[in-house]
Parts: structure tokens; C-alpha cells; sequence
């Protein structure tokens, strides 16, 4: 199962002058305890829709039609997009790129292996964000340059020492 929920919890209508008007539906997504909000036209689906034909099987998509634009028929729209999207999501192992761009969806971690930090995605801005913060801070080698007076290095000395030395002597 994939650390990414959807949920279409609403729309509106948006009017304007050029067009007859349109339905926008409002995407929350959570991923790792973040969530974001992204809003969609259904042609927006549609172009996803044909898209994620040429890669994956998607499951059908409501009907490109509406005869009327009463509230009942759209939140039937509603709720039929909002399934499209989990079942993408529950189908595939692997979510294609193309929608989780959709989804506004940058970083998507992998399943949990044995891999180095290479799970970034070199576009993407996390890689940025990827730091050292160092665990303890010493202002010299302890290992090479001990102090008699410095006894935080002396217990980690004798702690390595203990540990590679006296494996079956560890606290419990």
C-alpha cells in the first residue's frame, strides 16, 4: 500500500466571459502526513486519463459528457473521479510520474530497501535540501589527538574499544 490518499471532498463552479463556465474539483492529497490541496478541471483528468493509457491499464473514468450540470450529477462526477484516483493508486506498485505530477506530488519515497541516498529525484528540489548534520561535534580527531582532560573522547575510545573487543560484555 502506498503512503498516498486521495480524497475529492468538493467542487465549485467557475464562471466566465469566454466560456459557458466550468467545474473545478478539489484533490486533497496526503503523503507522509503532509497534505496539499490541488484543483482540477475534469478535462484536466481526461488529458491525464489518455495520457496514463500509453504507460499503465487505468481503470475507466466518468463519462466526458454531462448532459446537465445539476449539483446531483456532479457530485456523482465527484465521487466517480475520487475513485478513478484511489484505484490508480491501488493498482500500481509503481505510480507513474505523470501522475504524481498531477497530484503536485514531488518527492515520492520509495519502498523501504537497502539503498544509499539515491532515492532523490536529481530534478527535484529535495536533493537540495539533503545536509550533513554531524551527531557530535569535536573540535579535534579524538582518536589521534586525546587529552587528559578531555573525557568525553576517553569514554569514546573505551567505548569502541569495549565494543570490538568485549562484544559479549554489552550492557543490558
Amino acid at each position: 500500500m502506498h503512503p498516498l490518499m486521495v480524497s475529492i471532498p468538493s467542487f465549485r463552479a467557475e464562471e466566465t466571459t469566454l466560456e459557458k463556465g466550468y467545474t473545478v474539483f478539489k484533490i486533497e492529497v496526503l503523503m507522509s502526513g503532509r497534505q496539499h490541496t490541488v484543483e482540477k478541471r475534469y478535462s484536466e483528468f481526461h488529458a491525464l486519463h489518455k495520457m496514463l493509457k500509453k504507460i499503465i491499464k487505468p481503470p475507466e473514468i466518468p463519462s466526458k459528457h454531462v448532459r446537465n450540470w445539476v449539483p446531483k450529477v456532479l457530485e456523482q462526477r465527484r465521487l466517480g473521479l475520487e475513485q478513478y484516483l484511489q484505484a490508480i493508486i491501488m493498482e500500481n506498485e509503481v505510480l507513474p510520474k505523470i501522475f504524481l505530477d498531477f497530484l503536485n506530488v514531488r518527492h515520492f519515497p520509495s519502498l523501504p530497501k537497502t539503498e544509499s541516498c539515491g532515492s532523490f529525484d536529481t530534478d527535484s528540489e529535495d536533493l537540495s535540501k539533503l545536509t550533513h548534520q554531524p551527531a557530535l561535534l569535536f573540535l579535534r580527531d579524538p582518536y589521534l589527538l586525546p587529552a587528559a582532560r578531555d573525557t568525553f573522547s576517553n569514554v569514546v575510545i573505551e567505548g569502541v574499544i569495549h565494543g570490538i573487543f568485549y562484544p559479549d560484555l554489552q550492557p543490558r
